[in-house]
């Protein structure tokens, strides 16, 4: 329905104009009519307003086309593009329309030749002043910060806005504990998948290693698996403008981050600590996973199965549900049995913890066979 009035509104504006062209040509006198024949004037304008009119019915489907073509991309960009990026442009090109309009009033004077200046010194100027803010949008930021109204409520306030914002990792999408996180609630906010992190997996899910072939594509599988089901929101970030002279995945993450003010989920340890001399935020999904970790102190008793032996020799190894190592000393001759330990120590590592224990029932002859030494020793 709104696309047959918009036609009609063509073919309407299509026919004024028409016949406004063939008023301006019998003003101005571009015919020569003869004077005995007044008539010709209505012929004159009823064909310009047919011409304008056909004009109209040829071009109003493309015109209409073409349009919806442009508010379509023009809106695609617009979705990738930040809203601080939108809001620190359309400052920046208000301010400099303001300096050209200011300018104009100066060049009319010289002419035809001013209003040339002028109109391409509006162009130019509303142009620069939009891609300066955009450029400068965080000095910006921080400037409009030390005035007392925009003062530490509206920082904080900002930092909050921005804190809400997660870089997924490659490493961090591939490991899939992070769907399980987003769904237990745990996870708030808008996580943001950059373009080259989803190319990464891509060239991952295509390798010819099969190994790295099925850990591509079980990254892929989660991620649209949080992309339909996740309560928070999931994002595709195309817009990565200023990072593609920086080669590494690793270096675009930090610099991104940087960009928005956001923090990195991932599981890599040297991204971690390259993050973290950068200033950026970082969530580490295996920190959090070995401080969720049950506390365990040494003298408790736990029951474990020992799966096979240790480095050293007469130990046992065996784990824990959570994956945590238990190392048992003079647990060899146990393996494949479920026994009960007493803990001796626990250490924590940058792998992880390892907890080292001694089986119970050593421990309890130990203790019989202190009490009858020390018997014998009274008698």
């Amino acid at each position: 329905m709104l696309r047959r009035i918009i036609f009609f509104l063509l073919i309407s504006l299509f026919s004024a104009s028409g016949f406004y062209v063939g008023l301006l040509i019998l003003d101005k006198g571009l015919l020569s009519l003869p004077a005995g024949l007044p008539q010709l004037k209505f012929g004159i304008l009823a064909l310009s307003t047919l011409v304008g009119l056909v004009l109209g019915l040829v071009l109003a489907s493309p015109i209409i086309r073409g349009a919806l073509r442009l508010t379509s991309f023009l809106e695609q960009r617009l979705s990738r593009t930040p809203t601080q990026d939108l809001v620190m442009g359309s400052v920046g090109l208000i301010i400099g329309l303001i300096i050209a309009n200011l300018l104009g009033s100066i060049l009319f004077v010289l002419g035809p030749l001013g209003r040339l200046i002028w109109i391409l010194g509006t162009l130019l100027l509303g142009y620069l002043g939009m891609s300066v803010a955009i450029k400068k949008r965080e000095e910006l930021l921080g400037l409009f910060s030390n005035f007392p109204r925009f003062g530490k409520e509206k920082v904080s306030r900002s930092e909050n806005r921005q804190s809400n914002y997660k870089l997924l990792d490659t490493s961090v999408i591939i490991d899939g504990r992070i769907a399980d996180l987003v769904e237990s609630g745990f996870i708030e906010g808008t996580l943001l998948v950059p373009a080259f992190v989803l190319e990464e997996l891509r060239h991952i899910a295509d390798s010819p290693d099969v190994l790295k072939r099925n850990r591509g594509r079980r990254g892929l599988d989660i991620l649209n698996q949080m992309r339909k089901n996740s309560p928070v929101k999931v994002q595709i970030i195309d817009n990565v403008r200023g990072l593609d002279d920086v080669a590494e995945v690793d270096s675009k993450l930090v610099k991104l981050a940087q960009k928005l003010g956001a923090k990195i989920m991932t599981n890599d340890f040297n991204l971690n600590k390259v993050a973290e001399l950068h200033g950026v935020k970082v969530l580490n999904i295996n920190e959090l996973a070995n401080a969720i970790k049950p506390v365990v102190l040494p003298g408790e008793e736990m029951t474990v199965q020992v799966v096979r032996d240790g480095k050293e020799a007469g130990q046992g190894v065996g784990y824990l549900d959570d994956g945590t190592m238990i190392v048992v000393d003079g647990g060899k001759k146990y393996i494949g049995q479920t026994i009960s330990v007493l803990v001796t120590s626990v250490l924590q590592t940058a792998a992880g913890r390892m907890i080292f224990a001694r089986p119970r029932q050593e421990q309890r002859q130990e203790a019989q066979n202190v009490r009858y030494n020390g018997v014998n020793a009274l008698g």
